[in-house]
């Protein structure tokens, strides 16, 4: 923590790096050993009125006058101070959030990514004309919808913050950034880059604390216009129903139980690296996870074989070793692993990941672990574990496949393993999923690609422009002139 250039126990208000109202912190642990390092703010309600309020002095100054264009430059400009730290970032999230250090740099150059792509956005916003009746001009404009506030929560920080504060940012609006109490460090580092580039004051502000009370007053405050929230189903709801006492729009994500459908005919060596990463990748601790790995019966027991060839060569160990697997954020989100690992004691075990013999005794470990021939209705293949925890699953013909892929609550990501064309045209189709992909899962991020879900995953659409237009909202103008 030593080497850090910015205030890791401040929130940062209206330009400003401040304590906290209550003058109470927060302890800092490193999953890999359990052990604190540091502390954060414990913002509360005051801290979260002084944000609002600096905020919407921000939109009446130099940030709301500034021209769409400028925007777009300044956003590039953090972008490249982003990309200028992009180590020192990756060691930070490495430390504070048990990724290890190669996804740690992934998602520090994501965050740039993110910052340059709404920067090009930012001015090619652009409304449309109507043809209406004879004597009138009828137009659209978009408009930020002012003040932001954007909840986020610990497994991806740098990537959240880009696809959500970056697209808010170059709509013009001004942001309250909530990060999760567990994972604090690279938001107070971007806060810190985006002043150093130059950023407005209040245009971004940031306040460390609990979810249910920096976050719950976040997301109730009158004054916040939209709120992007990240996280959970069950503090979605409770997000949602704090927006709805005054009417303001909410993006949710909140994860799902994603299935990657392998058909008799898909190429498997090409398979085979995506379907073991993208369930293991940050320990699981993904919301668009594959932990469902739905295999065609004629070819299950090879895919079986070779992943779990795969699992038992996996190594679970510190984030700064950068071993295949990291720590789970927390003790309590180990617990949360093992206790549905518990639930699954009656599975078939295929194979497990091993944790190095070093790993310090404090970190909060969990070996990968395959799990054959399960049901589709059972809990493991019905819940979000958020652990390194995949469940294969046998079908018969794409109907099946369908009924089984479909039969969960949750429709985030799903995809589709098969050389026949029409068969993938079928399945994109019909499967109940914000995103499919054919022939591979997850698109090496996709900035650029709108990301959401449909029920119990949440609605709205982040990245892409798709997020510029959420983070707007669309005025028709209606001229007479004869």
């Amino acid at each position: 923590m030593r080497e850090l250039w910015f205030s890791t126990d401040s929130c940062f208000i209206g330009g400003f790096w401040t304590q906290p109202a209550s003058r109470e912190f927060l302890p800092v642990e490193n999953p890999s050993t359990g052990a604190p390092i540091g502390s954060i703010a414990r913002g509360k309600v005051a801290d979260i009125d002084d944000a609002v309020a600096a905020a919407g002095d921000a939109l009446k100054g130099p940030w709301g006058r500034m021209a769409a264009a400028e925007r777009g430059r300044l956003l590039t400009r953090i972008g490249h101070f982003v990309r200028a730290k992009t180590e020192t970032l990756a060691r930070i999230e490495a430390t504070d959030v048990g990724k290890p250090l190669t996804q740690a740099r992934a998602d520090a150059a994501a965050l740039a990514r993110y910052l340059e792509f709404y920067g090009g956005a930012a001015d090619k916003i652009m409304g449309e004309t109507i043809p209406y009746q004879e004597g009138y001009t009828v137009y659209t404009l978009r408009e930020p919808h002012g003040v932001t506030g954007h909840i986020i929560p610990w497994n991806y920080p740098m990537q959240i913050i880009g696809r959500s504060v970056g697209a808010a940012l170059a709509m013009g609006n001004a942001c309250v950034l909530k990060p999760a109490e567990d994972a604090c460090l690279s938001a107070l580092a971007f806060a810190k880059l985006a002043e150093e580039a130059g950023l407005p004051a209040g245009a971004l502000n940031v306040v460390p604390g609990l979810g249910e009370e920096a976050g719950a007053a976040l997301a109730a405050h009158p004054d916040v216009a939209h709120i992007s929230f990240t996280g959970s189903l069950t503090v979605g709801r409770l997000v949602q129903q704090a927006a709805a006492r005054h009417v303001a729009p909410v993006t949710l994500e909140l994860g799902g139980k994603s299935p990657q459908i392998v058909f008799a005919d898909a190429d498997l060596d090409a398979a085979l690296p995506f379907l073991v990463n993208a369930g293991i990748q940050n320990a699981g601790q993904t919301c668009s996870a594959s932990s469902r790995i739905l295999v065609q019966r004629t070819i299950y027991e090879e895919v079986l074989r070779r992943m779990s060839y795969r699992y038992r060569a996996l190594q679970v160990g510190p984030a700064l070793d950068d071993m295949d697997v990291g720590p789970l954020i927390s003790k309590a989100q180990k617990e949360i692993v093992e206790g549905y690992l518990a639930r699954g004691a009656d599975l078939e075990i295929a194979a497990e990941g091993r944790i190095i013999g070093n790993a310090p005794a404090g970190g909060h470990y969990v070996a990968p672990r395959l799990l054959a021939n399960v049901a589709p209705n059972h809990v493991l293949a019905q819940e979000e574990i958020f652990g390194p925890v995949q469940t294969l699953i046998p079908f018969e013909d794409e109907e099946e496949a369908i009924a089984i892929a479909n039969g969960t609550g949750y429709g985030l990501v799903a995809s589709v393993w098969s050389r026949d064309g029409a068969r993938q045209m079928r399945m994109a189709k019909a499967l109940r999923s914000g995103q499919v992909f054919i022939n591979n899962y997850g698109a090496g991020g996709g900035v650029e690609l709108p990301f959401g879900g449909v029920g119990k995953s949440g609605h709205g659409r982040e990245k892409g422009f798709e997020a510029l237009y959420g983070f707007s909202t669309l005025k028709t103008v209606a001229a007479r002139h004869g």
